[in-house]
């Protein structure tokens, strides 16, 4: 697993990517109809952050001492953190996914 501190600024690198992209859009492509669709989906991003942040901030939660040795605790936390990664990257791809759809909606269909 990657350190927190590197997990952290992922996140927010990624999050903050998917806004900018938004607000260019809007500007672009937007209406005024559809500016509360893409403040919608900027909100949305910015909920997703903090949430996938407050994840990356799990603990494991055993001492060193519930263990018969210390490699038998290394193990269980190596392994609880990588399980922790894998939930917040499936976490993190089905949100974006979903962000990515809505943006794709509101943007100007190709004319035949």
């Amino acid at each position: 697993m990657a350190n927190k501190r590197q997990l952290k600024k992922a996140i927010c690198r990624a999050c903050g990517e998917v806004a900018g992209e938004c607000i260019f859009a809007s500007e672009v492509f937007g209406t005024v109809e559809n500016l509360e669709n893409w403040d919608s989906i900027i909100v949305d991003t910015a909920l997703l952050q903090a949430e996938a942040v407050n994840r990356v901030m799990a603990k494991f939660d055993k001492a060193p001492k519930e263990f018969a040795t210390g490699k038998e605790y290394k193990k269980a936390r190596r392994q609880f953190f990588k399980e922790v990664e894998k939930s917040i990257t499936e976490y993190m791809t089905n949100n974006l996914k979903t962000i990515a759809a809505r943006m794709n909606e509101l943007m100007p269909k190709k004319q035949a």
